[in-house]
């Protein structure tokens, strides 16, 4: 058994990652605004994690074998936890993301075109941090919002260090994330499922790019062995095999729903869908594989992600407008 603490864990894979360190037998403490509750036998920490007076008095005298960190955006938000947490968790794991990698939004190291990029093309340990920048702006924040992982893994690297209080710091950078109906709540899957099945056109890129897909119980799962059985630190990609561009996501809803896709070209009325890139978009995910980790291919898992949303845009359409 484990003390394990997860900073966010109210909805989504964070919830099932709860569920699952539970049912492992870990003593599990929540850390969030009081969203959601946790499930029976999880300890719950009703507080806001960017007051640090309040973070402090809320965790009293708690220590922790690992802390997973679901909802860290920011600089700001990453060295209030790494003062915070200095001294009371060996480990600390947080959900970094796909978007680090966005050359639209950062010079990055260059990459050969079609080549899936490794961990070391964003390295946290060289990265620029400017706390002075309008953080709690949440249209910034919105707009910055690579940037932001960015700075928080590298705010969270070189707080870890090897000094006394010092912690493991790792970050899982995921992909798109895919799956679960209804509770997969950015709808990117639902855009296509609604369009396809009503044979409404979907914008796309003359030209589009593959990118890359994780189902979010595998993310959760991946989350759960990075916190209990791992100890790599520095950043990991977090991806299935099997990279698809936004013609074959269409492809695979409309196997389901047994319409013809129809598409039209992005314009600046019609902007592009999710996940339609032109630029090759995908992640290498050797790193996490030669740690033990054993990953899915997308076709393993995306007809049951696209039933369970067609099933939830039928729902919807069935009921009655006021």
């Amino acid at each position: 058994m484990q003390r394990i603490c997860v900073i966010g864990g109210s909805r989504y894979f964070g919830k099932l990652l709860v569920q699952r360190l539970r049912a492992a037998g870990h003593q599990v403490t929540v850390i969030n605004r009081g969203s959601g509750r946790p499930p029976a036998g999880v300890e719950h920490l009703v507080v806001d994690r960017d007051d640090e007076a309040a973070l402090l008095a809320a965790l009293g005298p708690r220590t922790f074998d690992v802390v997973v960190d679901q909802v860290c955006y920011t600089p700001v938000q990453a060295a209030i936890a790494a003062r915070v947490f200095a001294g009371r968790t060996r480990r600390y794991v947080m959900t970094s993301t796909i978007e680090v990698y966005d050359p639209a939004t950062a010079a990055l190291v260059p990459v050969p075109a079609d080549t899936p990029v490794p961990e070391e093309t964003v390295d946290p340990t060289t990265w620029t941090v400017d706390l002075g920048l309008p953080w709690h702006d949440a249209a910034y924040l919105e707009s910055h919002y690579a940037e932001g992982k960015r700075q928080a893994e590298a705010v969270l690297t070189r707080a870890g260090g090897t000094g006394a209080g010092s912690f493991t710091f790792a970050s899982v950078r995921s992909a798109h994330v895919l799956g679960g109906g209804a509770r997969e709540f950015t709808g990117r899957l639902a855009h296509y499922t609604r369009r396809v099945n009503a044979g409404e056109p979907v914008a796309v890129h003359a030209r589009p790019l593959p990118t890359v897909f994780i189902h979010f119980a595998e993310l959760a799962e991946l989350l759960h062995w990075a916190a209990t059985e791992a100890d790599f630190g520095g950043p990991l990609n977090a991806c299935s095999d099997g990279p698809l561009d936004v013609h074959a996501l269409t492809a695979a809803v409309a196997a389901q729903t047994g319409r013809e896709p129809r598409y039209q070209p992005t314009t600046a009325a019609a902007p592009a869908s999710p996940f339609s890139f032109e630029r090759h978009y995908a992640m290498s995910n050797a790193r996490a594989k030669g740690l033990g980790f054993a990953f899915s291919h997308t076709a393993d898992w995306l007809p049951g992600a696209v039933s369970e949303a067609l099933a939830d845009a039928l729902a919807e359409a069935a009921v009655p407008t006021a």
